[in-house]
């Protein structure tokens, strides 16, 4: 026997048990001819010690850290306790030891707070995962994977695989391919998600589907991005909007209470995309604080909807307003008091590349209800007043304005806006705020192509009131220019995102049915007959014998669990992740293969 038990198992209820555990060993402390080494397993760690009895023993077989170690001993008292540790109060009075294996000395220490670098730990992932920090990470994991699927089977959803080894259908992100000896010349491709596979499931009539599955997208990576990744993938029959989204709130609220013991009992807040990118910049706001985006210009064509204040700006030769398509602002709690050198800073912070603005405009709210700007040269100070009145600011707040292209100075606002956030403490790791984000545009006009593309994929269905404005329509643009007066640019997609904390966590659709309007969505995004049926023949066929109305969603399954663990990375919440480069570096892949397995299936190689 190995072990009697875990290294996180013992209390003082166990007092003089005699015991068999079997570790790593974490640290050494040598006092003279006593020795304390603390034993680490999955479980915990247990303090061990070796009494001068053993002294010789140990000098002539040295321990060393990582050394796999078995030790039998009485469990005793601690007479300096540690309050850290949960068997703190008890430490174990070795009788017998052995070595079960040596080690060699790591290549970085193997605690929380490690000297190695990324890429070392990365090469070495097998002694990172012992580290404490990535292990209870990969319990948040477990323990999401766990919520979710009781929650998923105790209302009747049924977890069935599908194929990993599939037919290319490259719109979106690239796919992986994958050479098949048997059929020479051919390729298999690895799913970028299950979606056709679980619209067939529910004409299969399994009207409650789902699966924790793989998914592989060859795609440029970032930190909450890998090229394999994890989705929690659902579909329903049979179903509306409304059950979806009340479905799935049940499943995140469920994860809350299992994981973190949250007890989210509040309404989760629904936003169109029209208001989401009006008030903050994005379609995935962090809705923990306030801070929205003031509209003081933009092009009309933009949100039709919306009222313009640019009276406000209008009326002074002020060429960095006058000249832009679009301004914005925000107002920043309580820094008005910000000196010269912050918001020179924020001013460069605004300038970097990834930003890619030319400047910054700020207006001071000072608490004794004067104002001044960067801009005093220009406005006077009721025209500075009205600004910062519309930008929703008060006395101590600081009023912050860019200039610029529309979709690039949107963007930059909401940067900022996060920036901001988290460097003035508003984005904390322990407060989680649930949004839906419904309504968006169905199609995106891509000017390069002149033509439509899907904003979510080619399965999404309309509102169910615009499916006759899109079957009555054809698709073809004639006028670039004029491309926002077609039918095609108001209808809305039937389909919602799940955010959480600013990061889209979960996003769906109730997806077309009808072979006539899923052949019509096709049409539009430029497909005609022939190619309908190469790539989407298998579909359209299952659409001819009874297909019932049907609409799901996947969550990021390793965001999720990121983000309950107060990361907005993903890679520590995988086992075996790949770096940034999409390379796993423990294992050396991708590699080449020989010149056999080329002959085999009949490829070249032409590297240019």
């Amino acid at each position: 026997m190995y072990r009697s038990h875990t290294c996180g198992e013992l209390r003082l209820a166990d007092n003089q048990k005699e015991v068999t555990l079997s570790g790593w060993v974490q640290t050494i402390r040598k006092f003279g001819s006593i020795s304390f080494v603390d034993l680490r397993d999955r479980y915990g760690i247990t303090q061990l010690l070796f009494s001068e009895n053993h002294h010789p023993q140990l000098e002539a077989n040295p321990l060393g850290r990582e050394f796999v170690l078995q030790v039998k001993g009485i469990v005793n008292e601690r007479s300096n306790k540690n309050p850290q540790l949960p068997t703190g109060d008890i430490e174990i009075a070795v009788s017998s030891f052995s070595i079960l294996n040596k080690s060699a000395v790591p290549p970085f220490t193997i605690q929380d707070d490690t000297d190695g670098g990324d890429d070392l730990r990365m090469k070495y992932r097998y002694l990172d995962l012992r580290r404490n920090a990535v292990k209870k990470n990969l319990e948040i994991r477990y323990s999401v994977n766990r919520s979710a699927r009781n929650y998923l089977h105790e209302n009747n959803f049924m977890d069935i695989e599908t194929p990993f080894l599939i037919k290319s259908t490259p719109e979106g992100a690239r796919d992986f391919v994958v050479p098949s000896r048997m059929n020479a010349g051919q390729f298999y491709a690895l799913p970028q998600s299950p979606q056709t596979f679980k619209q067939l499931l529910m004409v299969s009539g399994y009207d409650r589907y789902y699966q924790i599955v793989k998914c592989f997208r060859d795609e440029d990576l970032r930190a909450d991005r890998q090229p394999e990744f994890t989705q929690i993938d659902c579909e329903m029959s049979f179903v509306e909007q409304e059950d979806i989204l009340q479905m799935f709130e049940g499943l995140v609220k469920r994860i809350f209470k299992d994981v973190k013991n949250i007890d989210y009992t509040e309404i989760v807040q629904r936003m169109t995309w029209e208001e989401a990118m009006w008030n903050y910049g994005n379609d995935k706001p962090d809705i923990r604080f306030n801070m929205q985006v003031c509209n003081l210009k933009f092009p009309a064509h933009t949100f039709p909807t919306k009222e313009s204040l640019s009276a406000l700006i209008e009326g002074v030769a002020f060429p960095v307003f006058d000249n832009a398509e679009t301004v914005v602002a925000i107002a920043v709690p309580g820094c008005s008091e910000y000196s010269r050198k912050q918001t020179d800073e924020l001013t460069e912070w605004v300038k970097r590349p990834q930003i890619g603005m030319k400047g910054l405009a700020f207006i001071k709210c000072n608490a004794d209800g004067s104002f001044k700007s960067s801009m005093d040269k220009f406005y006077s100070e009721e025209k500075l007043k009205a600004m910062a009145a519309a930008a929703g600011a008060k006395p101590g707040d600081l009023v912050l304005l860019l200039a610029g292209a529309e979709e690039r100075t949107r963007k930059a606002i909401s940067d900022l806006r996060l920036y901001l956030a988290q460097t003035l403490g508003l984005r904390k790791n322990d407060e989680f705020k649930l949004l839906w984000v419904i309504d968006f545009p169905l199609f995106e006009y891509d000017e390069e192509g002149n033509r439509w593309v899907a904003r979510h994929h080619p399965f999404t269905s309309p509102k169910p009131d615009q499916i006759a404005t899109m079957i009555n329509n054809n698709p073809a643009i004639e006028n670039a220019a004029e491309y926002l007066k077609h039918p095609y640019a108001s209808i809305k997609a039937n389909a919602y995102d799940m955010v959480l904390n600013g990061n889209e966590i979960g996003g769906g659709s109730i997806r077309i049915f009808q072979r006539e309007l899923q052949e019509k969505m096709f049409a539009a995004l430029g497909m005609d007959a022939e190619e309908q049926q190469h790539k989407f023949g298998f579909l359209l066929g299952a659409f001819e014998y009874g297909a019932p109305p049907h609409g799901g969603i996947a969550f990021g399954f390793d965001r999720l669990c990121a983000l309950l663990g107060g990361s907005e990375g993903i890679r520590d919440f995988i086992a075996f992740p790949k770096n940034n480069s999409g390379r796993d570096v423990m294992l050396d892949a991708p590699s080449t293969i020989d010149d056999k397995q080329f002959e085999e299936l009949q490829i070249k190689l032409n590297l240019k």
